[in-house]
């Protein structure tokens, strides 16, 4: 599975390498075509990955596997 963080006009993807159940890796790859973020803004895409993984999994499976509605959840406060 994957998801992807924009910023501008900078954009990557998040892909998650699940084994029974567990996350793995989480790799970040470049989408062909596009900018990929860099600096600060790729820092803290790999800080929220590591803070909020699992959530991202779980609503992930609920949306695409299960097809259930999911609340969408804005992050106001700073993640470190």
């Amino acid at each position: 599975m994957h998801v992807h963080a924009k910023k501008g006009g900078y954009e990557s993807k998040a892909e998650f390498y699940i084994l029974n159940g567990e996350i793995k890796e989480i790799k970040i790859t470049n989408i062909k075509g596009v900018k990929p973020l860099k600096g600060k803004d790729l820092k803290d895409f790999k800080i929220f990955l590591e803070k909020y993984s699992y959530e991202i999994v779980d609503k992930w499976v609920s949306y695409f596997v299960y097809h259930k509605e999911i609340e969408f959840e804005k992050i106001t406060k700073r993640i470190s």
